[in-house]
């Protein structure tokens, strides 16, 4: 498999960066992930946005531009002989001296790795699992998608069996927050519901799409501070990242839920699909 590093296309096995580089040794770095439909990347300017308020917050100086991103995207599709992909664009801060920099990082290391998409079943449920481990607050004014992610592996760890399991986060006041690798939503009597921001959730890419499809499909939104119990009052369950997209729930420890025969999850993945055929670089 070939990646972009700095400029230069590159085998993963030749992919080098400085041990000294701050990413590496103090965390200091953002990434988004995100996929393409037809060789295009979906929402890339959303994506290419997000990257650029972490990189002001993390102090690395650096313009990503998004018909660049396009560029190499298209090129590493290319070469590695694929037509659709998962990507990860990483910005690491750079090399720097050991200790603690507060000037700006002017040379940071970018690269855009790839892999093959897994073939999951379009249809694949997942089952929610509460955390014992909970959501540690962002160590800014709001989190970030940065190389900060030990609370999430915690997370992941709890789950006998990932590939149909999705944990839930509870915040330490016990409200409902985020999953490992996912916004959570669910509707009760019609109206879509989903935790705010100040619960120390990302604020996912598919999730702004999300809360914009439920202008154009006319549902009404709430966002806010919910306890477990009220989530598993609800009629649909459903998650969403950038990968996987829309992803129905079936269960909850002893609730059942509609999963894929959610006829509110069923509007937003329609509309879902014809945005992507429309190749949209921003919601």
């Amino acid at each position: 498999m070939y990646i972009y590093v700095d400029g230069q296309i590159v085998s993963k096995e030749e992919a080098r960066i400085s041990p000294f580089d701050h990413g590496f040794m103090y965390g200091l770095g953002a990434f988004e992930t995100f996929r393409t439909y037809e060789g295009f990347p979906f929402l890339i300017d959303n994506h290419i946005d997000r990257v650029h308020e972490a990189l002001e917050e993390l102090n690395i100086s650096i313009k990503i531009n998004t018909a660049d991103v396009t560029e190499m995207v298209t090129t590493l599709l290319n070469k590695n002989g694929l037509s659709d992909a998962y990507f990860r664009l990483n910005i690491s801060a750079g090399a720097g001296d050991i200790g603690l920099q507060t000037d700006p990082y002017e040379q940071p290391a970018v690269i855009l790795f790839t892999k093959p998409l897994a073939q999951a079943a379009k249809s694949a449920e997942k089952e929610l699992v509460t955390l014992k481990t909970v959501r540690n607050t962002p160590e800014g004014e709001k989190r970030l998608k940065s190389h900060h992610y030990l609370n999430s592996i915690l997370g992941k760890r709890e789950l006998t069996n990932p590939l149909t399991q999705e944990g839930v986060f509870l915040t330490k006041e016990g409200y409902v927050s985020e999953g490992t690798v996912s916004n959570l939503f669910w509707v009760s009597k019609g109206v879509l519901f989903t935790p705010c921001i100040s619960t120390g959730i990302l604020d996912g890419i598919t999730r702004k799409w999300m809360l914009h499809a439920s202008q154009l499909l006319n549902i009404p939104v709430e966002t806010g501070n919910y306890t477990i119990n009220e989530l598993k009052c609800a009629d649909e369950v459903f998650l969403s990242n950038s990968i996987q997209e829309l992803v129905p729930v079936r269960r909850l420890e002893e609730k059942e839920f509609a999963g894929n025969e959610g006829q509110i999850l069923q509007k937003y993945q329609n509309l879902y699909r014809q945005h992507t055929e429309e190749k949209r670089t921003r919601i």
